[in-house]
């Protein structure tokens, strides 16, 4: 019997105020060679622009929430990746509102999955400049073409992509109702850094394809994603920075001698070598940096890496999400 039951796909799709942008991610679904998914919708809009979208597509797959009270961007994001499983699915993704996803998408990544016997696949997604915009245009630059190449990543050394990038893109993540890794975070934080977080929650194999299905919106300047932080523009850069050097730092301590050893040298990882050293002299790490960096140019990363151990700030939340992903814990299927 196939350790697979079906081949449902759930896709779960947060939207805050882009319709247009919400018509075509669901018309991208809609396009799927595989016929076998569901999508909710999550619409952080108090205007609930989102429910024409899905009214006038008028797909009976396609299911509606209007976000009572306001989840924000980040939350909507994350709540995303519940391990809860409503509409007994076999197959996970997250696609936002602004990206969008290739005919072959579903197919193509359960096939792999299948294939190489793995629950969480990483796929690679091309980037779509100025999206939103008069002036979009998709490029043939790939999200994790400078992080990662094609193959089985073990756990451990996917989390070493923290060193080399930021690792998890959450509309590059497909994965299946046996994963065991906890990939909801559930504290407070931006949508940046749950990246970040993501990657580190990841406890078991990832089989990272290169080859994109999958088309990523960069609108950073446009975007109408709803922000709910307070703080400056300052202190959340300082925040976001000390909180991915103490994730950095975490993983380095759990990272065998070996494999440290390796690091700025493995193949496994597209980073240039100076990349990934620059991010070991930020994160304070011991480590002998030879020829990817001068001595002078290493003094100037580790002084830079002392002034945002100084200046930001951990949270007791961040502490908490830590300590529960040491434990490593295994949500039921």
């Amino acid at each position: 019997m196939s350790r697979y039951q079906t081949d449902r796909v759930h896709f779960r799709t947060p939207t805050y105020k882009r319709p247009l942008a919400l018509r075509r991610a669901l018309h991208s679904m809609i396009d799927q060679t595989s016929e076998d998914w569901v999508c909710d919708v999550y619409d952080d809009d108090p205007s609930e622009a989102g429910r024409y979208v899905v009214a006038e597509l008028a797909d009976p797959r396609i299911h509606y929430t209007a976000n009572k009270p306001q989840l924000f961007a980040s939350r909507n994001i994350d709540h995303c990746f519940t391990a809860e499983n409503p509409r007994e699915a076999e197959f996970f993704c997250v696609v936002e509102d602004d990206n969008y996803i290739t005919p072959e998408f579903c197919a193509k990544n359960i096939a792999l999955a299948r294939r190489e016997q793995v629950e969480i696949v990483l796929r690679n997604q091309v980037v779509e400049y100025a999206s939103g915009t008069d002036s979009a245009k998709v490029g043939t630059t790939g999200v994790l073409d400078d992080l990662f190449t094609e193959g089985h990543y073990e756990s451990g050394e996917f989390r070493l992509a923290l060193l080399a990038g930021i690792g998890v893109s959450n509309g590059g993540l497909f994965w299946s109702v046996r994963a065991r890794s906890l990939l909801e975070i559930q504290y407070p934080c931006t949508a940046t850094l749950q990246e970040y977080l993501r990657t580190y929650s990841i406890a078991e194999p990832v089989y990272v394809a290169m080859t994109p299905l999958a088309v990523w919106a960069e609108n950073a300047e446009q975007t109408t994603r709803n922000a709910e932080l307070n703080a400056g523009y300052l202190r959340r850069e300082l925040d976001l920075k000390r909180a991915v050097q103490a994730l950095r730092q975490k993983v380095w301590t759990e990272t065998s001698p070996q494999r440290q050893a390796q690091f700025l040298t493995n193949p496994r990882f597209a980073a240039p070598a100076g990349v990934r050293a620059t991010h070991v002299a930020k994160a304070l790490i011991h480590q002998g940096l030879g020829e990817h960096m001068s001595p002078l140019d290493a003094l100037r990363h580790r002084a830079r890496g002392l002034m945002i151990r100084t200046l930001g700030r951990l949270t007791p939340d961040f502490d908490r999400f830590v300590a529960s992903r040491e434990r490593r814990p295994i949500h039921p299927a």
